[in-house]
C-alpha cells in the first residue's frame, strides 16, 4: 500500500508546477549525500534535472516526468530515507523506517493558491520565466547584482553585468564561498569571529568574504589579510576604507611570525607557496582555529626528497614524479590535521591563478583526533620524506 501511496504522490506532483525535490538522509554516507530535482525547460520540452552530491562532487541527470518516477521509486529503496517536496500545488515528505517502511505526508495549497500552468497547450509566461530560471546557474552572488568590489576589481560592469573576460574569476569567488557556506554553523553570530586570510594577494576572495559574511549573512566578524607584498597591501586597505568595511584590515607580514591576535576562528591560506602553507597550517592549529581553508601550491619540497627503489621506473620521469610528490604532500597534510582532531576533506577548487583546477583542504576541528602515527610513520619511511609540517606539529605535542 505505502509504494501506491508514494506512486500516487509522485503522479501528482511530477509536473511544470513542482518547484523542487529534495532527496535527504543517505542510507551509506560514502555515496551519495543529497539530491535536488527541479523542472526547467530545454529546447522549449519540460524536463526534470536531478543534481546528485557526493563529498567533492555535484553530477547532473536530465530526465522526462516518466524516468523521474522510476528515479525517485528507486533512490527510496535504499539510498535515502527522506524525501521534501514542494510545488505551488502543496507539499509533501516521504519518510522510510529502519524496516524499509514508507509514510508519505501530503498537504495540499487550496483551489486559490493554484494557478494555471499552460494556456492553448502553451506554458504560460510566468511559467516559462520561472523554467528558464531554473536553467541557470545559482551564485551566492548573484548575476545581475552590483557589488562595488567587484567593479572596483574589474570583475562586473556598475550595473551588475558580469564582464565575459572576467567570468571565470567570478564562478572562482562563487565557488570559495560555497566552501564557507558548509562551515557557517561553526562561526558564533554571537560574538565577532576573527578570520586570517595569509597570501591574499590582490584580495579578490578576501573582499568576498567579508562581503558574504558580513554583509549578507550578518555575522560579526574581523579579517586580517597579510601578504609579503606591500603594494598590493596597500592598495587592499584603501578599498576597504572606501567601502566602509571597518572590520577589514590588511598588513604586511607573515602568518609563521603574526602575533596580532590572541585567538583565531578561521584561517585561509591561498597560493601560500610549498612549506609556507605548512607554517599556516602549523600555525592554525597553535590557535585552535575552527576552520582551515587551504589552497596550497609549488609542492617542490618532497619532490627533492622522495626516493624508493620499487617506483623508481615511475618516479625517474621528471613531471610524473612532480605530480606525485604534490598529491603525497597535501594527502600527508590532511592527514596530519586529522591526527589533530580535524575532520579534513580534500576538494576540488577552480583555481584561474596557477592551474585550471587545484586541491583545496578544508579542515573543520571536531576534537576527535585520529589515530594515524604509525600509518603515516610508514609512508615517511617508504619514501624517505620529512615533511616540514610533519615537524613542525611534532614540535607542538
Amino acid at each position: 500500500m505505502a509504494k501506491e501511496t508514494l506512486a500516487s504522490m509522485l503522479d501528482d506532483f511530477i509536473n511544470e508546477q513542482l518547484d523542487q525535490i529534495v532527496l535527504s538522509n543517505p542510507a551509506e554516507k560514502d555515496h551519495l549525500l543529497k539530491v535536488k530535482v527541479r523542472p526547467m525547460l530545454m529546447k522549449g520540452a519540460l524536463v526534470f534535472q536531478a543534481e546528485e552530491f557526493t563529498k567533492t562532487q555535484a553530477f547532473h541527470k536530465n530526465m522526462s516526468a516518466e524516468e523521474l518516477k522510476v528515479y525517485l521509486t528507486d533512490q527510496l529503496s535504499g539510498s535515502f530515507k527522506q524525501a521534501e517536496v514542494l510545488s505551488e500545488l502543496g507539499s509533501a515528505t516521504v519518510l522510510v523506517s529502519k524496516k524499509g517502511t514508507t509514510t508519505v505526508k501530503t498537504r495540499r495549497h487550496g483551489p486559490a493558491k493554484i494557478q494555471a500552468a499552460k494556456t492553448d497547450g502553451q506554458f504560460s509566461e510566468e511559467l516559462q520565466e520561472k523554467l528558464q530560471h531554473n536553467r541557470q546557474k545559482r551564485y551566492v552572488i548573484p548575476e545581475g547584482h552590483a557589488v562595488p568590489f567587484l567593479v572596483d576589481l574589474g570583475v562586473q560592469t556598475p550595473d551588475g553585468k558580469v564582464i565575459k573576460s572576467r567570468y571565470d574569476k567570478f564562478r572562482q569567488i562563487n565557488r570559495f564561498l560555497e566552501f564557507i557556506e558548509d562551515i557557517l554553523p561553526k562561526l558564533d553570530k554571537n560574538r565577532e569571529n576573527v578570520i586570517i586570510d595569509f597570501g591574499c594577494g590582490k584580495s579578490y576572495l578576501t573582499f568576498a568574504m567579508y562581503y558574504y559574511l558580513h554583509e549578507m549573512k550578518g555575522y560579526p566578524i574581523r579579517i586580517i589579510g597579510l601578504d609579503l607584498k606591500k603594494d598590493v597591501i596597500s592598495r587592499c586597505q584603501k578599498l576597504a576604507e572606501q567601502y566602509g568595511y571597518d572590520k577589514l584590515q590588511f598588513y604586511h607580514g607573515d602568518i609563521a611570525s603574526y602575533e596580532g591576535v590572541d585567538h583565531v576562528d578561521m584561517i585561509v591560506t591561498l597560493h601560500a607557496c610549498d612549506t609556507a602553507t605548512d607554517y599556516a597550517l602549523a600555525k592554525a592549529v597553535c590557535w585552535g582555529a575552527k576552520v582551515i581553508l587551504s589552497v596550497p601550491c609549488c609542492q617542490h619540497e618532497l619532490n627533492k626528497q622522495m626516493k624508493n627503489d620499487l617506483l623508481e621506473p615511475v618516479l625517474h620521469y621528471g613531471l610524473i614524479k612532480e605530480r606525485m610528490a604534490a598529491l603525497y604532500t597535501d594527502a600527508l597534510r590532511a592527514e596530519l590535521l586529522e591526527q589533530q582532531g580535524y575532520r579534513t576533506q580534500i576538494l576540488e577548487f577552480i583555481d584561474m591563478e596557477h592551474t585550471p583546477k587545484n586541491i583545496l583542504l578544508r579542515a573543520v576541528y571536531e576534537g576527535r583526533p585520529k589515530h594515524n602515527e604509525n600509518e603515516i610513520r610508514e609512508i615517511l619511511d617508504f619514501l624517505q620524506i620529512n615533511p616540514t609540517l610533519y615537524e613542525l606539529l611534532g614540535q607542538k605535542k
